[in-house]
């Protein structure tokens, strides 16, 4: 696989928008600062994968990226975050 500027992009504004998209559960049985914790991590690590592409470290920017979104759908797969968006995690 050849990781270009444009696939690059393209993970990262699939992030971003499900970041954008993550409500935490209203389920009173959740770790509400777990939940809390686990979004804030997946925001650290896209701002690292902005910070890296800037930089012109394709791979990095690209691992991150990918940490940020692997986050995001363990989250929302164990019920943290309350999404009902199956192109941009991994939920039903």
């Amino acid at each position: 696989m050849e990781l270009t500027k444009e696939k690059l992009e393209k993970y990262i504004k699939i992030t971003e928008k499900a970041i954008k998209k993550v409500k935490l559960s209203k389920n009173p049985n959740i770790n509400e600062d777990a939940a809390i914790e686990i979004l804030e991590m997946a925001k650290r690590y896209y701002k690292d994968a902005l910070y890296f592409k800037e930089k012109g470290d394709y791979i990095n920017a690209f691992a991150a990226v990918n940490y940020a979104h692997g986050w995001l759908d363990t989250a929302a797969f164990i019920g943290l975050f309350d999404v009902k968006d199956s192109k941009l995690f991994t939920v039903d």
